[in-house]
């Protein structure tokens, strides 16, 4: 009986220790996958850290510098990439109205521009005329290229460039944006001539102008770095469009084609003869106002595949 009593009793002692030590075990194990999550959380917060950002708007008074802005539209695609080399080599700043599902094709390129200075902007998803199209739909065209930008480049646009230039009232409520036109149409699109738009690109823009140039059409992109330099030599800044407007607070709904200056910029030289636009205008029709914009509440219409 002693014999049996001592050996039950020792079983009892393993068992306890063994439960005991499963315990500890369990303890150690969930503590140690406790740590592991506070260390891939520590990690992931100091990578996010680590990430570059865009660089913000330069503080320029355009006002007091002579300031062009560039623009380009319906990209980004094949040649984007090279336009932006010849940016960064002319220490050039541009902006881009951009097709959404053109950004879903190309988000290194979109990231790269936010990254090297340049403004990322909304051109709709796929380039429809929005004055025919219902405002659930213009909401949609606008939101989604929203969300594509921001996906591509951890930017969220905050300028709009209606397709065409077409806009009314309804189309500026419904799209609740700042919409900019431009005041020298180069028509790239129409004469794929590079001299034509090196010309044109070169000459006709006055301070406070807004260029619209497209970088899907090769043309268009051979041609910018000699409208890059002689914009410079012309006595230029080349700026963003938010750059352009700097001091000069942009309202939703509302059109504007160029920065409408008070004072004659320091380094202004003697315009060239003729207008800011290709036939001697001064924008799409029904575009200019007070101060380079327009209620859009007459609207414009399309007259070309801007």
């Amino acid at each position: 009986m002693r014999i049996r009593a001592i050996t039950v009793a020792g079983a009892g002692l393993l068992l306890v220790a063994g439960t005991a030590g499963a315990a500890g075990c369990s303890g150690q194990e969930e503590k140690r996958a406790r740590t592991a999550g506070e260390n891939a959380a520590l990690g992931k917060r100091a990578q996010q850290k680590r990430a570059p950002a865009p660089p913000p708007p330069r503080k320029i008074d355009c006002d007091r510098v002579k300031c062009v802005s560039l623009t380009f539209d319906d990209g980004p695609g094949p040649y984007t990439a090279r336009l932006l080399d010849t940016l960064k080599a002319g220490g050039a700043r541009a902006t881009f109205f951009m097709l959404g599902e053109n950004v879903q094709a190309h988000p290194d390129v979109v990231r790269r521009m936010a990254m090297e200075g340049h403004e990322v902007a909304n051109h709709t998803w796929s380039h429809p005329d929005l004055t025919t199209e219902p405002a659930a739909e213009v909401r949609s065209q606008v939101q989604r290229t929203q969300q594509a930008v921001k996906n591509a480049s951890g930017v969220t646009p905050t300028l709009m460039r209606p397709p065409y230039g077409a806009t009314n009232a309804q189309v500026g409520r419904a799209i609740g944006m700042p919409l900019i036109l431009w005041s020298v149409d180069t028509l790239d699109w129409r004469h794929r001539s590079v001299s034509r738009h090196t010309k044109v690109g070169v000459k006709e823009p006055v301070g406070g102008g807004i260029v619209l140039f497209h970088d899907i059409h090769k043309p268009s992109v051979d041609a910018i770095p000699k409208v890059v330099d002689g914009l410079k030599k012309r006595g230029f800044t080349l700026v963003t469009v938010s750059e352009l407007f700097q001091g000069q607070p942009l309202q939703p709904g509302r059109t504007y084609t160029e920065r409408a200056q008070k004072t004659a910029p320091v380094t202004a030289r003697p315009s060239p003869t003729g207008g800011t636009g290709p036939s001697g205008g001064t924008g799409p029709s029904g575009a200019t106002g007070p101060s380079g914009g327009t209620s859009g509440a007459g609207g414009t219409g399309p007259s070309g595949p801007r």
